[in-house]
């Protein structure tokens, strides 16, 4: 049987190679046939996992909350000390300096993220802005919301706090920062479908031990993940989806 591994959409460009390292790492030392999903986007992820084509995911927090709680998927595993923190920036000809100089009515670019979307709109409370006073601008990657900030065609672009940071130098010098969240508890989870858990145990297996030798640290280098992957229970997974519930209240 082959096991269908999906990749959620939202990791910076460079990290496409990783991802592929990383499956065939898995298939050799798990003895588990792995076949890598890379969706260019929400929508067709949305397609693979409404297929039943999703065996094994690593999700971002919005949507894996969805997928343990209405679909059954079981939590197994998260990154090491890597949170999913999101940035507010705008393009350094902006007048604002932080996220309290922003008014009601701003452009904001945002990628079809939608735990990017739910924590930068609690974020901007400070300013008194809710999503009603927000004109959304749709793209489809954050070097495109980074973009239309510099050229102050949007008052301020939402980002995933590593996908900032993975864009080039000249590209975040013309940004500034207006606030970056701190949550430390909302992360991307690995979950599995339970029509594959008789493969879990070999899986995670192969999971927790990548970085034990010099290939396997190159590959968590290659994802920007350096600390590598640890057990993820299901009480750690409720917390997280609790805390998620909360910034939806």
């Amino acid at each position: 049987m082959t096991v269908n591994f999906l990749i959620a959409p939202d990791f910076a460009p460079e990290r496409f190679g990783g991802w592929h390292m990383l499956n065939t790492a898995l298939q050799r030392r798990s003895g588990v046939g792995l076949h890598l999903l890379t969706p260019a986007g929400a929508a067709e992820q949305a397609q693979l996992i409404a297929q039943g084509k999703a065996d094994l995911v690593y999700a971002n927090p919005f949507d894996a909350t969805d997928m343990i709680r209405q679909q059954g998927y079981v939590p197994f595993a998260r990154p090491v000390a890597r949170y999913d923190e999101m940035v507010i920036a705008a393009g350094v000809q902006s007048p604002a300096a932080r996220v309290e100089d922003l008014s009601k009515g701003l452009r904001v670019a945002l990628t079809d993220n939608k735990d990017v979307k739910l924590i930068g709109l609690r974020l901007l409370e400070p300013a008194d802005i809710t999503e009603a006073d927000i004109q959304w601008v749709p793209v489809d990657s954050y070097q495109a919301a980074a973009r239309l900030a510099i050229k102050g065609e949007v008052d301020a672009a939402f980002f995933l706090a590593e996908a900032h940071a993975s864009l080039s130098r000249m590209t975040r010098s013309q940004l500034k920062v207006l606030v970056e969240s701190a949550i430390h508890d909302i992360s991307h989870v690995v979950i599995a479908h339970p029509r594959i858990q008789d493969q879990v145990p070999a899986i995670s297996a192969a999971l927790f031990a990548i970085g034990g030798d010099t290939a396997g640290r190159d590959i968590l280098d290659a994802l920007g993940l350096p600390g590598g992957f640890e057990p993820m229970s299901q009480e750690d997974a409720e917390f997280m989806i609790d805390l998620m519930d909360t910034l939806l209240d």
